[in-house]
């Protein structure tokens, strides 16, 4: 067979490509993309169950249908109405919207908490249309399809985590592609402008900006926070002030009649922070009291949980464990789809018990794109389930961390402490302050712990030493 070089290659893939343009639907004009329309629609459908069943939908019927509610109505008004738009409310505490090629925008419980206004959750909304408008998320998957296919960069997905993983799949990778700040400053400006058109005041989304701002990056999730994936383009909340000012200016502007205290209303009993019934760590302890069972963590290992795995990261990052539920009848079947799937080669093997249930060891070499990882992996089964776990890092690191790696998959049983069972998540609750004082003393009157003060202020989007009014409405934090 004939080789052919890269650079005929890259003449190859661009050739038919030139023949179609994308249209820029904010400006008329034609662009440069390698995904059409019906293909952005097409990654968009694809990743959306994906997102799902990676982070979970939010179980708030009636709040899910009134954040989908306002997303319609502003798609209504942007610049490409022929899409047909999918909102939901991810259930993650990680504060952070975003939005998928063709149509799909999600709102995490954690932003929704974080807003203090019908008016921000529609700014925010508006930003987030502005970037499936102006097709920010097919240009960002357009420069890594040409390094990729030109100039031989490499996957956006580690290779070393589809070996052992199974695969991110193509909807949680999309996450992680982070926008520019030009692109940001063109949806802060489209925001702006469908909010506006709507009637809301986007001065409120300028002010929401001050709260992200106020927050702290290191949430220490596997979904990305915002500003992580919407990097500040520089003076974000005065230019959006100014875009507001001018919006309104060109009229026609009617005042939407918005009234803050709905808002609050609709995410009074919000779970705030992680969710204990769907894992939680204490005293070194991972527990699922969903699915009763329980791990030992070691002492300062990272936990990142999700709704389909957890991963447990070593202080030094270079080592990990993955907990997921497996594919398959039982833990020899689940074995041996991990071994063929990731084309490991098998050191050792054996069956074992495990807190007297039946279980398969095995220790297997999977060849990355630069290295050896060596494996450890443990298939347990617990009732109809079969729990996967692979412990996995370099091949001259793998005695240093084999024995946190099996004293974790060792340690997993049935979980029976009545304490973790019945413990509760948090929630947001909406009380009115009994006096006029700063927002401090309005806290210490429903006896919230000083520790949480600061965290509670930038909740209220409210200063410590503000003052409130009589009967003004404040989240508080209760279980």
């Amino acid at each position: 067979m004939k080789r052919t070089s890269p650079l005929s290659l890259l003449a190859i893939i661009c050739v038919p490509l030139l023949w179609s343009c994308a249209r820029d639907y904010v400006t008329g004009k034609s662009t440069f993309s390698l995904m059409s329309e019906s293909q952005e629609v097409a990654l968009g459908r694809e990743a959306d169950p994906q997102i799902v069943a990676e982070y979970g939908a939010y179980e708030d019927p009636a709040l899910a249908a009134y954040v989908s509610g306002i997303g319609q109505a502003i798609a209504k008004v942007s610049h490409r109405t022929n899409l047909e738009y999918t909102f939901r409310v991810v259930d993650s505490p990680v504060v952070n919207a975003f939005a998928l090629p063709g149509g799909f925008v999600y709102f995490t419980r954690g932003i929704l908490v974080h807003f203090n206004s019908e008016d921000e959750l529609a700014g925010v909304m508006g930003h987030e249309i502005g970037h499936v408008v102006a097709r920010h998320g097919a240009e960002q998957q357009t420069r890594v399809q040409l390094a990729t296919l030109g100039l031989g960069l490499g996957s956006i997905i580690s290779e070393d985590f589809q070996k052992i993983s199974g695969a991110l799949q193509t909807g949680v990778s999309l996450l992680f592609l982070k926008y520019g700040r030009g692109q940001e400053s063109e949806s802060d400006k489209l925001g702006a402008d469908y909010s506006t058109r709507l009637g809301y005041d986007a001065h409120q989304m300028a002010g929401f900006f001050r709260t992200i701002a106020r927050l702290s990056e290191g949430s220490g999730q596997q979904i990305p926070t915002f500003m992580s994936t919407h990097p500040d383009p520089g003076q974000r909340e005065i230019r959006v002030g100014q875009l507001a000012d001018a919006f309104q200016a060109q009229g026609p502007y009617t005042p939407r009649k918005t009234d803050r205290s709905d808002y609050l209303r609709r995410i009074d009993g919000i779970v705030y922070g992680d969710d204990p019934r769907k894992g939680f760590v204490e005293n070194n302890t991972f527990y699922h009291p969903e699915l009763r069972f329980q791990f030992p963590v070691p002492q300062k290992w990272m936990v990142v949980n999700s709704a389909q795995q957890v991963q447990i990261i070593s202080p030094e990052k270079n080592a990990g464990v993955q907990m997921s539920l497996g594919e398959g009848a039982n833990p020899t079947v689940v074995a041996d789809k991990f071994i063929s799937g990731a084309q490991a080669t098998v050191l050792r093997r054996e069956n074992k018990r495990v807190n007297g249930m039946p279980a398969v060891l095995v220790e297997t070499n999977v060849q990355s794109q630069n290295s050896v990882l060596q494996v450890l992996s443990y298939f347990i089964q617990k009732e109809q389930y079969v729990y996967v776990f692979h412990g996995y890092t370099t091949a001259a690191l793998f005695r240093t961390y084999a024995g946190a790696f099996e004293s974790i998959m060792a340690g997993f049983d049935q979980l029976r402490n009545q304490a973790a069972l019945s413990k509760k998540p948090y929630r947001v609750r909406i009380e009115r302050a009994r006096q006029s004082a700063d927002l401090a003393t309005v806290l210490r009157s429903f006896k919230m712990k000083e520790e949480m003060f600061n965290e509670l202020s930038i909740l209220n989007g409210v200063k410590l030493e503000e003052r409130l009014q009589t009967g003004s409405l404040v989240k508080i934090v209760r279980e």
